[in-house]
């Protein structure tokens, strides 16, 4: 997408404004897809934590992806967009027994990563296939907020404890039809992802009757100019090199799975913000826009960075500014970055803005939630609209005082 296209789009939607470049999305699966040619069954489950706006899901499933779900309102969702129960996969973590049972009658894939849940779902619904998810401790994410496959984290079952798991199944009868895996976000080196991958391989060796191999996902996408990420084409190589070998050892054809969240529309994104002041103090500029971590929080939270043009204002002299929001807490999205000459009333881009941004947005100082556009065959498409004062109290009941 071209700035002007973004700057029209600011003008009829107004701002703050989330837009979200289809053509985007639909490469990132294309690419992902052409990298795993080879094998037979490859199968997409998009990881719609990252993003869940029904239009997006419905475009990923013309793509011919499935879902990757961590909730049962997420698997509502999906079956909302037009999903089949067969195409998602339910990957919980800390839920309640009922909301895996209530999403199991669905007809939803079940995957489990705790030990008590899983001799208790098996003993109570044997024939149900179940996907177990393991914790192979390897670190092969960037930061430890968005790393999940270490020693300490809480998700999977530990490698170490497959005696235990191969008991229950054993004293259940249970079917174990998949083995899943998700080592955290931001792989840098795939060598760590092929290492964490062997450790899933052993581990499906001692399931007879397995239909899939779940790698999960974590695929790094640029966030800067120059930046690194994960090289997918030679992922899917070496990969699939080794996965198709598998596959003779194992003696049957199997379904290789991934849930990639992120690498599908995280690039897809943008942000479009106004410039409300220009604050010069004794040591910074400060630019405020009309936002802050209630539309963005990942800066805040996870100290990632998020490229910023100003798009107002693109030729313009470069100066040095801190960029912080409107909200009553310190929510700097940027210290010290150079960015064109801003005045006020200029729009702010932020990139790489699909992934985890409006979808972890909130409602704080009473501030209502951006609108939400797709840009589609040269045309912006309105996908949700601006919140306005009737939402925000729409649930609340008002009581005699």
């Amino acid at each position: 997408m071209q700035p002007k296209d973004l700057l029209a789009l600011v003008e009829e939607f107004d701002h703050p404004l989330y837009v979200y470049d289809a053509a985007v999305i639909e490469r990132q699966y294309l690419r992902l897809t052409n990298a795993f040619s080879k094998v037979e069954n490859l199968r997409i489950n998009y990881a719609m934590k990252a993003l869940s706006n029904i239009s997006i899901l419905k475009l990923l499933k013309k793509c011919g992806s499935g879902l990757d779900t961590v909730s049962i309102q997420e698997v509502q969702l999906g079956l909302h967009a037009g999903f089949t129960p067969d195409k998602i996969i339910f990957t919980p973590n800390g839920v309640s027994f009922e909301e895996i049972e209530a999403v199991a009658e669905l007809g939803v894939q079940i995957n489990i990563d705790n030990l008590s849940v899983l001799e208790h779902f098996g003993a109570k619904h044997p024939k149900i296939p179940v996907c177990i998810r393991i914790n192979p401790h390897v670190m092969a994410g960037g930061n430890e907020n968005i790393s999940v496959g270490h020693i300490d984290s809480k998700f999977g079952i530990s490698i170490y404890q497959i005696p235990h798991v191969l008991r229950i199944v054993e004293n259940t009868g249970m079917h174990i039809n998949g083995i899943h895996m998700h080592t955290g976000s931001d792989i840098l080196d795939i060598e760590v992802f092929l290492y964490a991958s062997e450790i899933l391989f052993d581990t499906a060796k001692h399931f007879k009757n397995l239909d899939f191999l779940d790698f999960g996902s974590g695929f790094k996408v640029p966030y800067k100019k120059g930046d690194i990420e994960t090289n997918i084409e030679e992922l899917g190589k070496k990969l699939t090199k080794r996965f198709l070998a598998f596959e003779k050892e194992y003696g049957r054809t199997l379904t290789l799975a991934f849930e990639p969240g992120k690498f599908l529309v995280s690039e897809a994104g943008f942000f479009l913000a106004k410039i409300n002041v220009v604050k010069q103090t004794t040591s910074t500029v400060f630019a405020g826009i009309d936002s802050g971590f209630n539309h963005l929080i990942r800066p805040m939270f996870y100290g990632s960075q998020h490229q910023i043009e100003n798009i107002s204002n693109p030729k313009g002299k470069e100066r040095f500014y801190t960029v912080v929001g409107y909200i009553c807490e310190t929510d700097t999205f940027a210290n010290n970055r150079r960015i064109t000459e801003i005045k006020e009333g200029d729009i702010l881009c932020f990139k790489n803005a699909g992934a985890y941004c409006y979808s972890m947005s909130s409602n704080y100082n009473s501030r209502f939630k951006p609108a939400e556009v797709l840009w589609k065959d040269g045309k912006g498409h309105l996908i949700s609209k601006r919140e306005t004062f009737e939402d925000l109290i729409k649930n609340q009941i008002v009581i005699e005082i």
